[in-house]
């Protein structure tokens, strides 16, 4: 770092935050949009359960290799170039989802939107953690977390359900791209690299080459992080596939019932986000983890024994997503880059969210589909439960990284975040 350093620039913090956020929303958008069309898209091209869990499963499956390889790029080649590359390329894509016409061209579409979308996420939440002053990290991750569930799971759902009334569902594909291109062109103008930030207090510049990727598997944290995506995507994702119709079809709520109750999921999980992530910056990562892991569980196993009721049900539910979402916030983000070296801050999310998205997010649903087609859609609420309790067992062995509750810790000046000096494991 330069011997003279200037103050922390808080007004770049903000931007970058605030821009990187509203991508990352975008994102969620893109994801889970499609969701609540399930049941209109179903009806158009006669598709079944199973194909339902079959286009949720090969998306994330093709997030978590995208998020793999974009996360080690984006170390060795710069946050900036990846994320403007792929906040461009799943606005183009977004817009021509609407023109499948069989299972097959759905599958192929959205395994390519799947590659853009993963090829943000380690990037972006590097970007982030970079853009952030050490003490606001945490809070910071829980803004541009809680962006995902809000645009895409709150908003999308009372946004599309209203639409289907006046619009077909191809078109509903269309309006996102013209956003997307606008944060993009933003982007372009705020974005900057670590190099162009190596000046400002607390910012250095690490070199990636001396650490290949497969050195984030020697850190315990990241082993426990990659086992918490797995069950804590097997939840998110089956839940959200299979909600829609589990409202409509076994418990027999309208579409916007069934609308306003999926809306509980992003604005839950959203609240989650901003709410608990930053206060892990005080009372520590671990036990938050341990606290919301148990709420979670209770108020879903409420949610499962109540009937249709959709103001209970959207209260029940917003409750579970509210912790659950914060788990997952904290996993793929601050856990999983204050557990290994700075060069390795964007490889190690994106070796989390790539295995959790192939295993948790692609495989689950996929299976879940099966259960539901052919032994009853009521039992998808239990797989998730399952998820959640999972979550809870895994988290007693994590090892704290908030680096207020790092006493003992040795930082050298300048680090943004915990640098273990020796592998764990």
């Amino acid at each position: 770092m330069s011997a003279k350093t200037q103050p922390w620039d808080t007004a770049y913090e903000v931007k970058a935050v605030i821009l990187l956020s509203l991508a990352f929303g975008l994102v969620g958008l893109d994801r889970f949009m499609i969701f609540p069309m399930f049941p209109a898209i179903m009806k158009d091209l006669h598709f079944t359960y199973q194909n339902l869990g079959e286009i949720a499963g090969v998306l994330s499956i093709a997030w978590g290799i995208a998020a793999l390889f974009a996360g080690r790029l984006s170390d060795l080649f710069g946050r900036r170039r990846v994320v403007l590359i792929t906040v461009t390329v799943f606005s183009v894509l977004v817009g021509i989802s609407g023109l499948a016409t069989s299972l097959i061209t759905m599958l192929l579409l959205r395994a390519v939107m799947g590659f853009a979308d993963g090829a943000y996420t380690a990037p972006s939440i590097a970007a982030t953690m970079e853009a952030s002053k050490p003490s606001r990290q945490g809070q910071n991750i829980g803004i541009e977390q809680m962006m995902l569930p809000l645009f895409g799971q709150a908003l999308a759902p009372l946004l599309v359900t209203n639409l289907l009334h006046v619009m077909d569902w191809r078109w509903i594909f269309v309006l996102v791209t013209p956003f997307g291109f606008t944060v993009a062109y933003m982007l372009f103008r705020v974005l900057k690299s670590p190099a162009e930030l190596a000046h400002v207090e607390h910012t250095v510049v690490h070199d990636p080459s001396a650490h290949k990727w497969t050195d984030v598997f020697q850190y315990r944290n990241i082993i426990l992080n990659i086992m918490a995506m797995i069950v804590l995507l097997t939840c998110q994702i089956t839940l959200g596939a299979m909600l829609p119709s589990y409202l409509v079809d076994y418990l027999h709520l309208s579409v916007p019932s069934m609308g306003f109750v999926l809306s509980s999921i992003g604005f839950g999980g959203a609240a989650g986000a901003l709410v608990l992530a930053p206060l892990s910056d005080r009372l520590g990562r671990k036990p938050v983890m341990l606290i919301s892991s148990l709420c979670a569980a209770l108020s879903l196993y409420l949610f499962i024994q109540t009937g249709a009721s959709p103001d209970l049900l959207f209260g029940l539910m917003f409750v579970m997503q509210f912790f659950t979402y914060s788990l997952v916030a904290l996993t793929v983000g601050p856990i999983s880059a204050e557990s290994v070296p700075p060069a390795l801050m964007a490889t190690a999310p994106g070796v989390v969210v790539c295995i959790g998205e192939i295993f948790g997010g692609g495989g689950v649903p996929i299976i879940g589909g099966f259960v539901a087609q052919h032994y009853g859609i009521q039992y998808i609420p239990y797989l998730a439960l399952a998820g959640v309790l999972a979550a809870f067992s895994n988290s007693l062995f994590l090892r704290e990284t908030a680096p207020a509750r790092l006493k003992d810790t040795t930082r050298e000046a300048g680090v943004s975040v915990p640098q273990p000096q020796a592998p764990e494991i």
